[in-house]
């Protein structure tokens, strides 16, 4: 299995508009943070999980030429403002319409208010997106290997957790962004994990993402080998964090590439 970070950024992105603080002016390129998503290759499967903003650049910059099907986590701008550019994959299946996978309650409602267009079986247009959504299922059995997901509360609404497990290797991959907290239930289905990826915002409170301390907990919890930080601000900057965290957990940073 081989994840792909394509931004570890938060819903501002860093370097922020109007900023000029040591870590938006900073020379490392680590500290360079477009909205957080992941592509995910699981026994040849690929698998796009949400779509930032900046998504046409990231699948430029990491060559992302394929997608089996797309997870929306949640429907907040950072998440699905890229889904537009989703029709490139649609042309290279052939026209038809990529299957996408979300919440019904929030994910769905969101893409069919954003996209109506995009709602169908096949694109309206040549080169228009088309979207099939289709309700996450809290396992999902594929001939790749196994896909588990589990609510996580986010402020007023939940957010999909993900569970990836490869079924050649067994090798198994958690994805956790965008939470206040991690449930009981998302500790279990998250242990004997190989790596961990959680919402580690910043050092500060904030209502509905943990802070560095608070993803640490969790990643005590788990007890995964490794776990790695992602949806960051401005406020630590790469080098900086790295220092202030246990040596089985690490800042993700655009670009990073893990194997497992």
């Amino acid at each position: 299995m081989e994840v792909i970070f394509l931004g570890t950024g938060t819903s501002q992105g860093v370097p922020m508009i109007a900023c000029d603080c040591k870590v938006c002016t900073s020379d490392d390129p680590r500290d360079r943070r477009a909205r957080s998503s992941i592509h995910v290759v699981m026994d040849g499967l690929h698998v796009q999980v949400d779509a930032s903003p900046e998504f046409r650049v990231q699948c430029l910059r990491e060559n992302i030429n394929r997608m089996d099907f797309f997870i929306l986590t949640h429907g907040h701008a950072d998440h699905i403002a890229g889904m537009d550019d989703l029709r490139r994959f649609c042309d290279l299946r052939g026209g038809t319409a990529l299957p996408v996978y979300t919440t019904r309650e929030d994910g769905m409602a969101r893409i069919r208010s954003i996209f109506p267009y995009a709602i169908g079986d096949r694109p309206a247009a040549v080169g228009y997106a088309a979207f099939d959504l289709r309700e996450m299922p809290a396992k999902m059995e594929l001939p790749q290997g196994v896909i588990e997901s589990v609510p996580l509360p986010h402020g007023a609404l939940n957010t999909l957790g993900l569970v990836f497990t490869e079924r050649s290797s067994g090798r198994k991959f958690v994805y956790y962004t965008d939470c206040k907290e991690v449930p009981p239930a998302a500790i279990e289905l998250a242990r004997g994990a190989d790596v961990v990826v959680l919402d580690g915002l910043r050092p500060c409170p904030h209502p509905s993402h943990m802070t560095t301390a608070e993803a640490v907990a969790v990643a005590r919890q788990i007890g995964a080998p490794q776990t790695y930080l992602t949806h960051l601000t401005h406020l630590v900057g790469h080098e900086e964090l790295i220092s202030q965290l246990p040596k089985n957990v690490a800042p993700a940073h655009d670009g990073l590439r893990v194997v497992l």
